[in-house]
């Protein structure tokens, strides 16, 4: 069973996103967090950035300074299949229902998760089934950590 281990927002806007324990999943975005460059980051088709805490541990494990929310994820999720992740694919979190739509693209802001500074470790084009995950918010609603996440 997969559950919500963290939720992370930066009401200041970049990385590290730290825990905030819960918040409210808007079809803009996160409530309490902000997103720097709009160009890249936020909007209704990258309104929630995910990322797997299992993925984080292994980087650990590589050397990696990787922390929940340094890669600016607004959830990291336990136990998820991560290779399994599918564009549209729907998630039931909490009140919420999350819609994936693409791997994010890793950018130079969270080069300091990486023990080498490149952050294309996590690029998917490179390493399938190890990037982080935009999503929109087909259901506004509040998560909190503990929450199950539930395929629909």
């Amino acid at each position: 069973m997969a559950v919500l281990h963290s939720v992370n927002a930066n009401p200041a806007g970049g990385v590290p996103k730290p825990p905030v324990g819960k918040a409210r999943l808007l079809t803009g975005g996160v409530e309490g967090d902000k997103q720097r460059n709009l160009k890249y980051h936020g909007g209704p088709t990258r309104a929630v950035c995910l990322f797997s805490l299992e993925r984080i541990e292994a980087l650990r494990t590589e050397g990696h300074p990787i922390m929940a929310g340094t890669t600016g994820e607004n959830l990291t999720i336990e136990g998820l299949d991560w290779d399994s992740l599918e564009v549209g694919q729907e998630y039931a979190i909490g009140d919420a229902i999350i819609e994936l739509q693409q791997p994010a693209e890793p950018c130079n802001i969270i080069a300091g998760s990486f023990c080498d500074g490149d952050s294309r470790r996590i690029d998917e084009s490179r390493h399938s089934g190890w990037s982080r995950w935009y999503a929109s918010v087909a259901v506004e609603g509040e998560v909190e950590v503990g929450d199950s996440v539930i395929l629909l």
